[in-house]
């Protein structure tokens, strides 16, 4: 299983991205696929995650309003649309997929079985 995403690069302030994480080796119809982020010396933190068979949405607290995840399950693809950035939103962003979401504290949570490499994202002037 195989999990590739792309996407990332240079932006400014305000401006926007779309990343894409595309599937292979296995179908995630049946799961969830998301979104984390990394910034040197902290933890990955959880961004965005989407069932894939209802389209149903988690969102972090940080980017919720701002970014949109969706999916094309015939594409076994998963979207991060990144609107109005800013520089703290500068990150590695990692694509995951895993069998459910959960709810703890106020939070959603991507537990994941599968990691995709990093992209990078920096939101620069």
């Amino acid at each position: 299983v195989q999990l590739q995403a792309s996407g990332g690069g240079l932006v400014q302030p305000g401006g926007s991205l779309r990343l894409s994480c595309a599937a292979s080796g296995r179908s995630f119809s049946s799961s969830h696929m998301g979104w984390f982020r990394q910034t040197p010396g902290k933890e990955r933190e959880y961004v965005a995650a989407i069932r894939m068979s209802a389209g149903i949405t988690y969102y972090a607290d940080s980017v919720k309003g701002r970014y949109t995840v969706s999916r094309d399950n015939a594409e076994n693809t998963v979207y991060l649309q990144m609107n109005s950035l800013k520089p703290e939103d500068t990150a590695v962003y990692y694509c995951a997929a895993g069998e459910d979401v959960t709810y703890s504290g106020g939070y959603y949570y991507l537990p994941a079985d599968y990691w995709g490499q990093g992209t990078q994202v920096t939101v620069s002037s």
